[in-house]
């Protein structure tokens, strides 16, 4: 299904039109990633101190008689013939199935966070030594591995986030299965996904790189660029995930995730070279936190990229390997400052950054860590950004580790 959209003046904006785009990226100003009918004088208000122009789903906003779509046209001295409106695919129907808040508060939901995190990486663990030892993984323990962590995500958006972010990493295979899964549950939240979805986006994300189970790790440990035969090894990681899946009663959404994670919208990817609307959603989604957590791990190739910057190389490749669409929702639900990301304030202190507040992306709570010198403090205590009281504002995202500061030894 498309879209009809119409360029206007950010002056021209009236109540009950539905904004769908802007002439800036939605991550830097406050509004929400989807789109918003404006409802109040001072959304209209903020949209002109934040852009010029702006781009109205004319369909939406004619919902309801609250306006016409022949409001949207821009005034014009005579009728000239008007180009063809700019037309773009509706989002995938499944989006926004369902409205989540969180229904915990973030310290109340820590300790179920835990247990299911600690459960999660024992279970990762039994799979990751079945499939070396050729056994298939069975469906019942991916769910009960995955079930806690959705569960979890659901009650509170941030918890199981930020105490992943505190976990001692036990190796790639299990950080990434754990880190995948868990992005998958949290951006599946975002999205408004059902929550059986939800389990089973994250069993297929916890599960895409069973394979590698398979691979030499002559291979998987090598620091350089792999020759062309090498190369062709390593890529039947999905080929033997698939079969590590077995015969067993994995669903078609786990399956696909596990043999297309590496598709690309441009046909770039592999194994089947599937591109845009070829790759389902699952998939797609699934693309993005596979590279989301690889670029932020170290690996024997590559150091690991601070969060930020890793959202900035997904970002500049949206419409290439990449759902454009789905790239900017990735960022809103991480936030512009990733929860477990360092920062420092205008005050001049070190922040780990705890929670988001999806009001205001720029404004997350965080745990300040030195003072504004620079020194550790004895103690640490958390600070909303949200409130309005103060001016107090992050400067400068920090890459993890800086200046020494690892939030494992000083935090848990």
């Amino acid at each position: 299904m498309q879209i009809e959209e119409r360029e206007i003046e950010a002056d021209q904006v009236r109540l009950g039109m539905f904004v769908s785009r802007l002439d800036r990226p939605w991550t830097e100003t406050p509004f929400p990633l989807q789109g918003f009918e404006v409802r109040e004088l001072d959304e209209i208000t903020q949209l002109r101190h934040y852009c010029r122009r702006v781009w109205i789903d004319v369909e939406l906003s004619a919902l309801g008689g609250r306006m016409r779509p022949q409001v949207l046209a821009t005034p014009t001295t005579a009728a000239a013939p008007q180009p063809p409106a700019p037309r773009r695919e509706r989002a995938d129907t499944r989006i926004g199935a369902v409205r989540y808040e969180d229904r915990v508060e973030f310290e109340r939901e820590l300790p179920a966070a835990r247990d299911a995190l600690e459960s999660a990486v024992a279970t990762i663990g039994g799979m990751v030594d079945q499939a070396r030892g050729h056994q298939p993984i069975l469906p019942d323990v991916a769910h009960a591995a995955a079930c806690p962590i959705v569960d979890s995500v659901l009650r509170n958006a941030d918890a199981v986030f930020w105490l992943n972010s505190l976990r001692r990493r036990d190796g790639y295979a299990y950080s990434h299965a754990l880190n995948c899964a868990t992005l998958a549950a949290a951006f599946g939240r975002h999205l408004g996904l059902a929550q059986d979805f939800l389990v089973e986006l994250a069993i297929g994300a916890m599960l895409m790189d069973i394979g590698k189970t398979q691979v030499p790790d002559t291979l998987l440990q090598h620091p350089g660029p792999l020759d062309a035969m090498s190369m062709a090894r390593v890529r039947r990681h999905v080929e033997l995930g698939t079969q590590a899946l077995g015969d067993g009663a994995f669903s078609q959404i786990v399956r696909e995730v596990v043999a297309g994670h590496h598709e690309r919208i441009d046909g770039s990817g592999y194994p089947l070279r599937r591109s845009a609307r070829d790759i389902p959603l699952h998939v797609r989604i699934a693309a993005i936190i596979d590279s989301f957590d690889a670029m932020t791990s170290a690996r024997p190739h590559a150091p690991a990229m601070a969060r930020h910057v890793a959202l900035q190389e997904l970002y500049r490749l949206r419409d290439t390997r990449y759902h454009a669409e789905l790239i900017e929702q990735f960022i809103s639900c991480l936030g512009v400052y990733p929860t477990g990301s360092l920062a420092e304030l205008n005050t001049g202190e070190i922040v780990a950054v705890m929670s988001q507040n999806a009001a205001r992306r720029l404004r997350p709570r965080v745990l300040v860590l030195t003072d504004t010198d620079g020194r550790m403090m004895p103690s640490f205590r958390t600070l909303d950004l949200l409130d309005t009281s103060t001016e107090i504002e992050i400067r400068r995202p920090l890459p993890d580790r800086h200046a020494g500061i690892d939030l494992a030894e000083l935090y848990l």
